[in-house]
């Protein structure tokens, strides 16, 4: 597998090798549900591999990420990045293990997964996990589940700028590090039509 960027498909097992570089994008709009189940081995050093999910979940909808990042070489680098807005009754759920290989020192991984709940029937719950049996590495994960921040908005409408293009520019500034270029109007477009 070469340098390259893909639409991920809801399921997959990907051999990254050495020297290998591996770009990931899942997004999942309005009216979706995906049970995404991904494992990712890292089997050469210096193998590099980036994830980034975009969610936008509501009504009824179920999306479940299950990601498994498996270093099993030296000086090998993973970055996984989800953030997602769930409104309505939908349920998303992260699941993410990073599994460090006695043999996988100089590893540097991080995991990282934010909601923002829009109505109090929307769920989302996020289980990150770290399995480090090596001692030279650099690996963290983060999980936060919240709402809109009320005092940014309050800003913002002090400023002008009317309640629903406060919440608008709430949410897209949110998603703007895992929006897709290629897919940023499609994107804007569902927020906006929340």
């Amino acid at each position: 597998m070469g340098h390259g960027h893909y639409i991920a498909p809801p399921r997959g097992q990907y051999q990254v090798g050495e020297g290998q570089k591996l770009d990931l994008q899942f997004v999942t709009l309005p009216g979706e549900s995906h049970d995404f189940d991904i494992t990712i081995d890292l089997t050469g050093p210096g193998a590099e591999v980036n994830l980034r999910g975009l969610y936008i979940c509501g009504g009824s909808d179920k999306v479940r990420f299950r990601v498994v990042m498996h270093h099993m070489a030296p000086g090998c680098v993973s970055r996984q990045n989800f953030r997602g807005i769930v409104f309505g009754d939908a349920d998303v759920r992260f699941e993410g293990t990073i599994i460090v290989a006695p043999e996988a020192q100089q590893t540097d991984a991080t995991q990282e997964n934010h909601s923002i709940l829009l109505s109090t029937g929307a769920r989302a719950e996020s289980q990150p996990q770290l399995e480090i049996y090596a001692d030279d590495v650099k690996c963290s994960h983060g999980s936060t589940v919240g709402r809109l921040d009320e005092e940014a908005r309050f800003y913002m409408r002090s400023r002008g700028i009317p309640e629903q293009e406060a919440r608008t520019l709430q949410i897209l500034s949110f998603l703007s590090g895992v929006t897709p270029e290629d897919r940023a109007e499609e994107i804007e477009n569902a927020v906006r039509s929340l």
